[in-house]
């Protein structure tokens, strides 16, 4: 069992930057693949980035690439995607998932997830 826990939303201007993590419980949480996704009012869930269980492949939606980074350190059971160059459409509330490939992940085939943490960015 996987439980995960983000943090770092906020409120912040358009041009600004931010870092969410996501803290993650359980031995296990170097084995699985982690990503984030977000969800705005009135709009799906979709998906913003992954990463492999090593750290070694990465995947980003085109409307964030150049902009967020994405990364984990397994010491520490913890995800970071840092966010820079924020704009108003990236305004939502943004959750971490967790498993068994980074396929599945970016797929929503994900065995856990956090109960998400808000980012507006105001213009």
């Amino acid at each position: 069992q996987v439980q995960l826990v983000e943090s770092g939303g906020g409120l912040v201007q358009a041009g600004d930057s931010l870092r969410l993590s996501c803290a993650a419980s359980g031995r296990t949480f170097s084995t699985y693949a982690m990503g984030w996704f977000r969800q705005a009012p009135g709009k799906e869930r979709e998906f913003v980035a992954a990463i492999s269980w090593s750290g070694g492949d990465t995947s980003y939606a085109n409307f964030v690439k150049g902009r967020f980074t994405l990364s984990r350190d397994n010491a520490k059971n913890t995800m970071y995607l840092q966010m820079n160059s924020l704009k108003p459409e990236d305004t939502a509330v943004y959750y971490c998932a967790a498993g068994p490939t980074i396929v599945k992940v970016i797929s929503t085939d994900a065995n856990y997830w956090g109960q998400g943490t808000q980012v507006t960015v105001s213009s």
